[in-house]
């Protein structure tokens, strides 16, 4: 199997990662998409005695050290650092890469030391600094919207148990519209289908009309959305999800104070 073959099944998790490094879907595809060029010169940066997966993250991960920069804001440079710059100041990239290939791209201490070219022990200690790091950022208030009640209820032990507050659960798209009229949130989990037949998309779309907020979308079919076809979420949890995933894509998403755009409607 080629290593174009090999990895094809990879890139769109390694989007999601890349994105959630830089808090930009432009910035991190840039460095996706430099990864790739990367492997095509010289075939010898994916080492083979990894899994494939593994692999294109240690690729991407050396070019992604490799830049002096690696935050790269789409918004045009001012005189005065923005949100995402000064916080991004408070924590250190190597605790943030850590954490989120094991939190967020499941990875294994051992996979994600071989990633970062450093011991497990080191990856840990990695893990205990990021995790006292985000745990600094003020509390926020989250609408939660979700048709299962089961789901619902777990995600709102995990925004309470983060520091966070519900402010609200929406099971169709008009309950979500209704809850933003009272109070606008901090932050929205959206799920992709509701129980009225209506779409998450659409109810987050509606939403973003009138307030600008930071939203994690939840589905069952990832590759629905991260098919590389602007526009496209930034933050992107998939079912059957896992508490440490959540808590680490809340945590990025507020650790950028990134305001969320309308998103496409293919995975209506």
């Amino acid at each position: 199997m080629s290593i174009a073959e090999s990895i094809a099944p990879h890139l769109p998790y390694l989007r999601r990662y890349a994105r959630s490094l830089t808090g930009s879907q432009q910035s991190g595809d840039h460095y996706v998409a430099a990864v790739l060029e990367a492997l095509i010169a010289d075939s010898s940066a994916f080492d083979k005695s990894l899994s494939p997966r593994a692999a294109l993250y240690r690729a991407f991960t050396k070019v992604w050290n490799s830049i002096a920069v690696n935050q790269v804001s789409d918004e045009p440079r001012t005189s005065e650092k923005s949100l995402p710059e000064r916080r991004l100041e408070s924590i250190t990239p190597l605790p943030r890469q850590a954490f989120l290939l094991v939190s967020v791209e499941g990875f294994t201490t051992a996979e994600a030391a071989q990633i970062l070219d450093v011991t497990p022990a080191h990856v840990t200690e990695l893990l205990q600094m990021a995790g006292a790091e985000i745990a600094e950022q003020l509390s926020a208030d989250v609408l939660i919207i979700e048709d299962e009640p089961l789901i619902a209820m777990d995600l709102e032990a995990l925004v309470v148990d983060i520091g966070h507050r519900v402010q609200g659960v929406a099971r169709t798209h008009k309950e979500a519209v209704a809850e933003v009229e009272k109070k606008a949130p901090s932050l929205v989990l959206a799920d992709i289908h509701l129980a009225d037949g209506s779409s998450g998309l659409e109810a987050v779309n509606e939403i973003l009309e009138t307030i600008s907020v930071p939203v994690i979308f939840i589905t069952s079919f990832p590759e629905r959305l991260l098919t590389g076809t602007k526009p496209e979420p930034v933050f992107l949890i998939t079912k059957p999800f896992e508490p440490a995933v959540v808590k680490a894509m809340i945590s990025q998403s507020l650790f950028f104070g990134l305001r969320s755009t309308k998103a496409g409607q293919r995975a209506a």
